[in-house]
């Protein structure tokens, strides 16, 4: 059980002591079927706010849950923290600009002297990570498969030399524009905290 669920249990048993619910020296694991419900209840609480906040459920739900690890819940989160991971350098950077729109930590301005100006270029405007996966995904599939004939017709092997170049010169450029590629906000903050 984590802190922050034996904290709660305990301001819980104490409200149901205090509305004689229960009595003084009642506590919740004295009723397994409460135990397990206020188990299941926090839970599906904590998945509830992970899901809007990072795209997944909580990890260590299994843990919460039962008061124990499982292999199927280390395999849960594994999956959960490499979705956040795609979803926090890849996909995420629209929706923190609407939370800080939201939060008030960017200010629009009607006027347009003062709205902030845009600095997307033109590989800003198209640059995905998706895009980058699939630009070489399909420079080394062509290339493949002009090795594969190469051995009938010497113009694949210059083929596949070039879809090579080309497969090597697309890694080069993501890697080193690697920050283009990925989901950040961009909206201007405000100087407010």
């Amino acid at each position: 059980m984590t802190k922050q669920s034996m904290i709660a249990r305990r301001i819980l048993e104490s409200q149901l002591q205090q509305i004689e619910v229960f009595g003084v020296n009642d506590t919740i694991t004295k009723y397994p079927a409460f135990d397990a419900s206020y188990k299941v209840l926090w839970a599906n609480h904590g998945d509830a706010i992970s899901i809007q906040y990072s795209g997944t459920p909580a990890l260590k739900g299994d843990f919460v849950r039962y008061g124990k690890r499982s292999a199927q819940g280390i395999l849960n989160d594994l999956q959960y923290s490499l979705a956040r991971y795609y979803l926090n350098n890849f996909a995420d950077g629209t929706k923190q600009d609407a939370m800080d729109l939201l939060q008030g930590r960017y200010i629009t301005s009607v006027s347009r002297d003062m709205a902030p100006p845009t600095k997307a270029g033109f590989v800003e405007s198209y640059a995905s990570a998706r895009l980058a996966f699939a630009l070489v995904s399909g420079a080394f599939m062509f290339m493949m498969m002009s090795l594969r004939h190469a051995r009938h017709d010497a113009r694949h092997l210059l083929l596949s030399l070039l879809w090579a170049g080309l497969c090597i010169g697309i890694t080069h450029f993501v890697r080193s524009n690697g920050r283009v590629f990925t989901n950040r906000p961009r909206a201007h903050k405000s100087s407010r905290p």
